[in-house]
């Protein structure tokens, strides 16, 4: 029995145990197969880097159907279900997209106000220019948000580590990844959000709002958990694979739009980069709820600051809607494009340097912590290093303005401030570190200044959200100087690439943004010394403001390689329409030199976490070459000697077979005539199997032909779970069924949950379209038959993903002639 039961996962606090036997079968990457794929393939295909060491303390990950098994029992289950009625499934994603915009909207109050309250402690010390009692208050409010946000992931969540958009894209692809939508989960990965990006941390909060979305898609969706024991009776019949991942992936993409109040940009990324299957009808309903989350936060956002009423409810300002509205557009000229391709090559070059950097820092990060055996140590070593980057951090953006001199603001013109708004009077204090300044009332009753501020202070003390908005601002040539932007650049690049990865749950969009902002703005300082500031219209394009909105643009896909949604994105949060040509040169001419290098970074993320994701299409390389997987058959990358069960099973053999192997699922048999061979029926899973043999009164004694008295099957309810509900139980009946004679003489129908839809192919059909089929259909088993259906094997995603292929392949060319090595090579680059 230690076989079945031999991957539990043991929550810390002894809440629960969940068995994981069903998870690891042939669909399932073995841990000593994965070990030894990863640690054998550094010097062939560098794809999956994955040191043995590091592989012990990975989660091991089950690989799951998109569509629901399509037995007998399932049918019957449909024929009580409404047909075509799609109202409860657009009430669901109105729903998620309400839940994710209040969400959204309360994480950025809360933000906010404990960034103001920070601030606000050392006012007096900041006008007294005492430094040290600044850095002193301002480190140790910092240290009790981080304790707490570190330790809300480390020792709360499950999982014992922050999750993020690499683990979305890998369950959407068809991995499961356990605790990625527990309870826990959710509640840990909101309050180390928000105290990681008010503590001052280069981060911002919107990878973990993607997370958070898609766990309220999940859970508003299935409405059961089994941690607070809920297993509401309502919308029942969207308790399914392919329902459940639509309305993650809806949330996914209502998570963007409601962080950055672009609704379309979320649509587009889930699109691009989150969601693997996509369909018109997943379009608009995802849609409608980037809608709903959008349109709810800003409707809080119209009245509500600081959890304060101030009036003007539904009054839609854009200054407030649009996060880095840019008032003025410029008019453009065609010279504006070559200072954008140059930025454009620039953000690939730095963003392949940064997902360099970061999956190295990342590396050494899980080399240190699998070199510590207590695992209470090990997450106390994570702790203290984000209290190690919250201490550098600080130090840089107290003590590196002091450095700087004051100087006045919008060049020297008069700065007027709205008497109405407290965020504008909050920025002018913050930025105004330890300069001074004079007000006076105008004859037009409003309050002018002649302010001086800090052009450090203004980029590093300043929240990276504020920061970017002073660096598109239009009409201000020469606010920032070389010295600050080029300071800032250098150290918000390093820590923000360090803390990326950190046990605190944060996101990088915000430092990618503010990055690009930075050496953008140099490059429109630089175009200002060159030429000067302009003074007619023609000239108007020479603006640091518009390149600093190109740079943060070339930056983002530099680092993620987005192109559609990321130019969506910068038009809606800027809402500069005019700058759209520029900003889609410089997304494409940035991904293409960061293809040169390296992936993008949540890709290299996937691989450096070893989730196993299945690629639009498979690359596989041979001699410095790419092979052409349509010269290869389905039989070349298939595990033979496959087990396989009939519709009438023997109960003593089948209790023998889930104790003896780990397989995640049997091909099904049967004899068509009296002296036919076998030919395949369907499959059925491990799962289904355990949950058949709970139910003891469905055994039926032996008979001499195939069929079976007319006992009731179970129903559908019964046999669809996700994990088992009595572990010990299960392992009793399964020692009695092995060992109990009464039980050799007792069989079981397996015909009424069988999936008679499972997908098979031909042991020679070409392989290319057998990897389109695996991944385009989302399966879980590919049964590979013969021209008579028999079954001569079985294909599943570890067979399909990089080295396996690269490994079997090879091996196909290795006892042929050279000329026949080089034949299967695709002509491709």
């Amino acid at each position: 029995m230690s076989l079945l039961f031999s991957h539990r996962t043991h929550v810390e606090n002894g809440e629960e145990e969940m068995l994981m036997a069903e998870e690891h079968g042939p669909d399932l990457i073995n841990s000593q197969d994965f070990r030894r794929q990863c640690s054998t393939s550094r010097k062939s295909l560098a794809y999956y880097h994955c040191k043995e060491e590091e592989r012990e303390h990975q989660i091991v990950h089950e690989s799951l159907d998109y569509l629901p098994s399509h037995s007998k029992a399932y049918r019957k289950w449909l024929q009580e279900k409404t047909y075509r009625k799609e109202w409860d499934r657009w009430l669901l994603m109105g729903l998620i997209g309400t839940a994710v915009g209040m969400l959204g909207f309360l994480t950025h109050q809360i933000i906010d106000s404990l960034i103001k309250l920070k601030w606000n402690l050392v006012e007096n010390y900041l006008k007294d220019g005492n430094f040290h009692m600044t850095w002193l208050c301002v480190l140790g409010s910092g240290l009790a948000m981080v304790l707490l946000s570190s330790g809300s992931v480390l020792f709360f969540c499950p999982s014992g580590s922050p999750f993020g958009l690499p683990e979305i894209i890998g369950y959407l692809n068809g991995t499961s990844i356990q605790h990625l939508f527990n309870i826990k989960t959710f509640l840990g990965t909101f309050v180390s959000c928000v105290l990681a990006v008010a503590s001052g941390l280069f981060c911002g909060p919107e990878g973990p709002m993607i997370h958070l979305g898609a766990l309220l898609g999940c859970g508003l969706s299935q409405l059961e958990s089994d941690t607070l024991g809920i297993h509401l009776p309502i919308f029942t019949r969207f308790r399914n694979s392919a329902d459940k991942r639509s309305f993650i992936t809806a949330g996914a993409g209502a998570g963007i739009a409601s962080v950055f109040r672009a609704p379309i940009g979320g649509l587009l990324f889930t699109l691009e980069e989150v969601s693997s299957f996509w369909d018109i009808r997943l379009a608009w309903q995802t849609f409608f709820c980037c809608l709903t989350a959008t349109f709810t936060t800003d409707l809080l956002s119209s009245s509500l600051y600081g959890f304060v009423y101030r009036g003007h409810f539904g009054f839609f300002e854009a200054e407030k809607r649009i996060i880095f509205w840019v008032k003025n557009l410029l008019d453009m000229n065609i010279f504006a494009f070559i200072p954008t391709i140059l930025l454009g090559m620039l953000g690939g070059l730095l963003g392949a340097l940064f997902v360099s950097l970061n999956i190295k820092i990342n590396k050494l990060r899980m080399q240190v912590s699998n070199s510590i055996p207590k695992s209470s140590l090990r997450k106390t070593s994570k702790l203290l290093e984000t209290v190690f980057i919250l201490v550098c951090t600080t130090t840089v953006t107290v003590y590196i303005p002091y450095f700087f001199p004051c100087t006045p603001v919008m060049s020297g013109q008069n700065y007027q401030l709205r008497n109405n708004s407290e965020t504008s009077e909050f920025k002018r204090k913050i930025s105004e570190y330890s300069c001074s300044s004079s007000t006076w009332i105008g004859p037009d009753g409003v309050t002018y200044s002649n302010q001086t501020f800090n052009q450090a202070a203004a980029l590093l003390v300043e929240s990276g959200k504020e920061g970017i908005t002073y660096l598109f601002k239009r009409g201000t040539h020469e606010e920032f100087g070389y010295t600050s932007l080029c300071t800032a650049l250098a150290f918000y690049f390093i820590l923000s690439c360090w803390t990326a990865g950190s046990a605190v749950a944060s996101g990088l969009v915000i430092p990618m943004l503010y990055t690009g902002a930075l050496y953008g703005r140099i490059m429109g300082l630089i175009l200002v010394s060159i030429f000067g500031v302009p003074t007619n219209e023609y000239g108007a394009w020479i603006d640091p403001g518009l390149f600093a909105a190109i740079g943060a643009a070339s930056f983002f896909s530099g680092v993620s390689r987005l192109t559609i949604s990321l130019t969506v994105i910068m038009v809606e949060i800027t809402n500069d329409v005019q700058s759209l040509l520029l900003i889609m040169v410089a997304v494409m001419v940035a991904k293409m030199v960061g293809d040169l290098f390296n992936t993008s970074l949540y890709s290299s993320l996937l691989k450096l976490k070893c989730i196993p994701y299945l690629d639009v299409e498979p690359f596989v390389c041979h001699r410095r070459g790419w092979l052409n997987l349509e010269l290869f058959s389905a039989r070349d990358v298939m595990e033979p000697g496959v087990r396989v069960l009939h519709l009438k099973e023997n109960i003593a053999s089948l209790a023998q077979l889930l104790a003896s192997t780990n397989h995640g699922g049997f091909p099904v048999v049967c004899r068509p005539k009296p002296g036919h061979a076998e030919v395949f029926q369907g499959t059925i899973k491990r799962l289904e199997l355990c949950m058949l043999l709970e139910n003891e009164h469905i055994f039926e004694p032996e008979t001499n032909d195939e069929t079976f008295s007319s006992s009731d099957p179970l129903s559908y309810e019964k046999i669809r779970v996700e994990k088992l509900p009595n572990l010990s139980r299960l392992s009793m009946l399964l020692n009695r069924y092995a060992t109990d004679p009464r039980y050799q003489q007792l069989f079981i129908n397996l015909e009424p949950y069988i999936n008679t839809s499972a997908m098979s192919v031909q042991a020679h059909f070409s392989l290319q379209r057998t990897y389109i089929i695996f991944r385009t259909l989302g399966l879980r088993h590919l049964t590979v038959v013969d021209p008579q259906n028999r079954v001569v094997g079985v294909i599943t995603r570890k067979d399909l993903m990089p080295f396996p292929l690269e490994e079997r392949l090879r091996l196909q060319l290795a006892p042929q002639s050279p000329q026949a090595d080089e034949q299967p090579l695709d002509s491709r680059p």
